[in-house]
């Protein structure tokens, strides 16, 4: 009987998260929210996805010397942050960046994956969170460093 109501109640609190989640895609959202600002986005050459965009193509706007010069190696004197699990962040903000809790403020960093050993620059953004509670990975930093977009990857995060 305990573990029923334990149940309903998660179901229920985890309902209500998401329609916190989903409230920005919904139609009666404000229009700040729905539509993208026009030009590169702050922090980036990158042109925001055009609105009618629904494939990864469409949405990655960097070009391929783009991604070469984010996958170059970098210079010495980064430092070793620590890992985490990454997630697909938004998809229309453009550009090379990853949102975590290791940083306190905007800084250029880099990920590596360990899986194949790819890695790509980046700007690390403050999340907010604790520096366990994941990152959220721009598409094209995720397409650069060849992980799932649809998984969970362990990265490891470096700052300049």
């Amino acid at each position: 009987m305990m573990a029923t109501r334990v149940l309903m109640a998660a179901m229920v609190l985890g309902v209500a998260g998401c329609a916190q989640i989903g409230a920005p895609f919904r139609a009666d959202a404000p229009k700040a929210v729905q539509e993208a600002p026009e030009g590169p986005a702050p922090g980036t050459e990158q042109a925001p996805p055009p609105k009618s965009a629904v494939t990864v193509e469409q949405f990655d706007t960097t070009t391929a010397e783009e991604r070469a010069a984010a996958a170059a190696p970098v210079e010495d004197g980064e430092k070793r942050l620590g890992t985490t699990i990454a997630s697909l962040g938004d998809p229309a903000d453009p550009g090379f960046w990853a949102e975590t809790g290791m940083v306190d403020s905007v800084i250029q960093g880099r990920l590596e994956n360990p899986a194949n050993g790819k890695s790509v620059k980046v700007e690390l953004r403050p999340s907010g969170g604790a520096a366990g509670s994941g990152t959220r990975v721009s598409l094209p930093a995720l397409r650069v460093l060849e992980a799932p977009l649809t998984s969970l990857p362990e990265l490891v995060v470096f700052g300049g």
